[in-house]
């Protein structure tokens, strides 16, 4: 039953549902419980995160931005 309930959260926090949500679905009186206990990172996580900055800041924004700030820092 447990690999039931933790593939449950699994599915639901890579679909990107809330911490806040899913605590209240597990039945935790604490978030923090919940993104101790079911939080880790999950296969599409790298992805997501690299799809949420292209679509925030566009491939080609991004792209040009490093260079820019990297302008004027000196390395060691």
């Amino acid at each position: 039953m447990h690999v039931l309930r933790h593939t449950y959260a699994s599915v639901l926090l890579d679909a990107g549902e809330s911490i806040k949500a899913l605590s209240t679905y597990l039945g935790h009186a604490d978030p923090g419980f919940t993104l101790r206990t079911y939080t880790h990172l999950l296969p599409t996580s790298e992805d997501r995160t690299r799809r949420a900055i292209d679509a925030a800041f566009g491939e080609d924004q991004a792209a040009e931005v490093v260079p820019e700030a990297l302008d004027g820092l000196q390395t060691a």
